[in-house]
C-alpha cells in the first residue's frame, strides 16, 4: 500500500466554514491528502464578517506542533492566521526545530470583510522569522504592498514587490491578482516568480461576492499538490483551476461574501490526483 501523503495547516479556525482552518480541511479531503490542523485562533465569523477574536495561547499551539510531529509526518505544511508577533516566534521555531518542508506561506492579514488578522507589530516579525523559511508566500496585493511598501498599480511593481519578498528569504513568491481593481477586465492573473522559471496565470474573472476563502483554499492547495511531488509550476496550475472552480460554482451561502464550492473541481470530472 502507497504511503498516504500528509499535509498540516497552521491557522485559525473560521466558525461559519468558508475560510481558515475549516476551508484548508476541506481543500485537503478533495485534493486526496490526510489533513492536521494546528490552532491559532477561534473566530467568531459568517459571510458577513467577524466580531470576536480569541488568540490560542502560545504554550497550547507549542503542544499541538508536538502533538503532530511525535506521531505524524507532513508532506507539506500550510501557514495561515498567526496573528501576533509571539504567536510567529513560536511557530517560526518549531518549522526549525523539525526541518519542515514544502512550507506554504499565507501571510493573512485582512479578512474579507475587512476585520485586522495580523496585529500591525507582527508584520516585521513575520518579515524576519517567517519568510525565510518558506518555500513558497501567497500574498494577495494589498498582503504584497503591506509587506514590501511598494504600491502595485502595474506589470513592474508587481516583479519589484516578488524581489524585495525574495529579498527577505521567500524562495518563490505567488503574488494573488484577484484584489486587482479593474472592473474592465475579463481575467484574474496571478504572477508566480520561482527558481523553476516565472509564469503568469489567467482565468477567467468572475463577478461574484462568493469568495470568502479563496485565499485560504489556494494555500493550502498548492500545499497539497507539493506534497504529493508535482512541480511548483504544475502545482500552481492546478490550485488555480481548483480555485477557479470554486468560484465559478457557488454555493450562494450567507448574506455576505459566501463561501466558495470545495467541490466543485471534482464535480466537473477532475482526474490529477
Amino acid at each position: 500500500m502507497s504511503q498516504i501523503v500528509q499535509v498540516l495547516t497552521i491557522a485559525g479556525s473560521d466558525s461559519g466554514g468558508g475560510a481558515g482552518i475549516q476551508a484548508d480541511l476541506k481543500t485537503f479531503q478533495m485534493r486526496y491528502v490526510f489533513g492536521m490542523s494546528v490552532l491559532t485562533a477561534v473566530t467568531a465569523q459568517n459571510t458577513l464578517g467577524v466580531t470576536d477574536i480569541h488568540l490560542i495561547p502560545t504554550s497550547t499551539i507549542c503542544s499541538q506542533l508536538d502533538a503532530i510531529y511525535q506521531d505524524f509526518s507532513p508532506n507539506a505544511v500550510k501557514i495561515g492566521m498567526l496573528g501576533t508577533a509571539e504567536i510567529i516566534e513560536c511557530v517560526a521555531a518549531y518549522l526549525r526545530k523539525y526541518a519542515v518542508r514544502n512550507l506554504v506561506v499565507d501571510p493573512v492579514m485582512i479578512a474579507k470583510g475587512g476585520a485586522s488578522l495580523l496585529e500591525q507589530s507582527a508584520v516585521q516579525a513575520m518579515r524576519q522569522s517567517l519568510l525565510p523559511l518558506a518555500d513558497v508566500i501567497t500574498p494577495n496585493l494589498p498582503e504584497a504592498e503591506a509587506l514590501t511598501g511598494v504600491k502595485i498599480l502595474n506589470e513592474s511593481a508587481v516583479e519589484q514587490a516578488a524581489k524585495i519578498l525574495q529579498g527577505m528569504g521567500a524562495k518563490t513568491v505567488v503574488i494573488k491578482g484577484g484584489h486587482r481593481d479593474n472592473s474592465q477586465s475579463t481575467v484574474c492573473r496571478d504572477w508566480i516568480f520561482s527558481p523553476e522559471g516565472n509564469l503568469v496565470l489567467e482565468r477567467p474573472r468572475f463577478a461574484t461576492q462568493q469568495t470568502h476563502g479563496t485565499g485560504c483554499t489556494f494555500s493550502a492547495c498548492l500545499a497539497a499538490e507539493l506534497a504529493k511531488g508535482k512541480s511548483l509550476l504544475e502545482s500552481c496550475q492546478i490550485t488555480k483551476d481548483f480555485v477557479t472552480a470554486a468560484i465559478s460554482h457557488p454555493l450562494n451561502i450567507g448574506h455576505g461574501h459566501g463561501p466558495t464550492n470545495h467541490w466543485a473541481y471534482a464535480q466537473l470530472g477532475a482526474t490529477d490526483e
